[in-house]
């Protein structure tokens, strides 16, 4: 499973990048929107630091822009087309599950209903360039120096922690009671097919 190829990459390393590109993301999301409301601001949907639309936009990329790599101006412009159809769909998926979106780019000129905004669609072209130019060297570097045992152990127990806390969350936002005892028989139930993966 670890070992199986994807685009040219195996599978291992594409979860420990997908892992930290949602940690890197939340953490500069979340950076960002305490200086502008001026008070500590999680802007993550879970309680931990991890914003899986990172991970996803972010490796995502990485995967299908590869052949664009060193052309920077078709690079920058599939990137800002690209991250914002992608921020489009989200916030078209956020609405139809949760009834809302859960930013707001209304107080920004040239947006679309608010989930849109020039600013934005500018900046996803200046991220792709980072992307290849620095951040991936350097997410590259510091995955590699963990040793592949541990690192199948992380990735392992983040994807727990992450569904556990994904699943109160999503079910504390549609409004649905649970209780302790539902908690365990969901968490039971992905020990179960988590061992099956393994």
């Amino acid at each position: 499973m670890w070992d199986k190829m994807i685009m040219g990459y195996d599978f291992y390393h594409i979860a420990l990048w997908f892992i930290a590109y949602s940690i890197i993301g939340w953490g500069l999301e979340s950076a960002y929107m305490s200086w502008c409301n001026k008070k500590l601001t999680n802007r993550g949907f879970n309680k931990g630091p991890f914003c899986p639309i990172y991970g996803f936009g972010f490796v995502g990329a990485l995967l299908l822009f590869q052949p664009f790599a060193d052309k920077y101006v078709l690079l920058y412009l599939v990137g800002v087309v690209s991250g914002t159809a992608f921020e489009l769909f989200v916030a078209i998926l956020m609405k139809k599950v949760f009834g809302e979106v859960w930013w707001d780019y209304n107080d920004k000129p040239f947006n679309y209903k608010g989930i849109l905004c020039l600013e934005s669609s500018i900046a996803w072209g200046f991220y792709a360039i980072f992307l290849f130019t620095f951040l991936q060297k350097f997410v590259s570097h510091t995955t590699s120096l963990i040793p592949e045992n541990v690192g199948i152990i992380f990735i392992k127990t983040t994807a727990v922690i992450f569904v556990l806390d994904f699943t109160v969350q999503l079910t504390r936002a549609l409004g649905i009671r649970y209780s302790m005892k539902q908690v365990r028989e969901i968490k039971e139930r992905i020990k179960q097919r988590y061992d099956r993966l393994s």
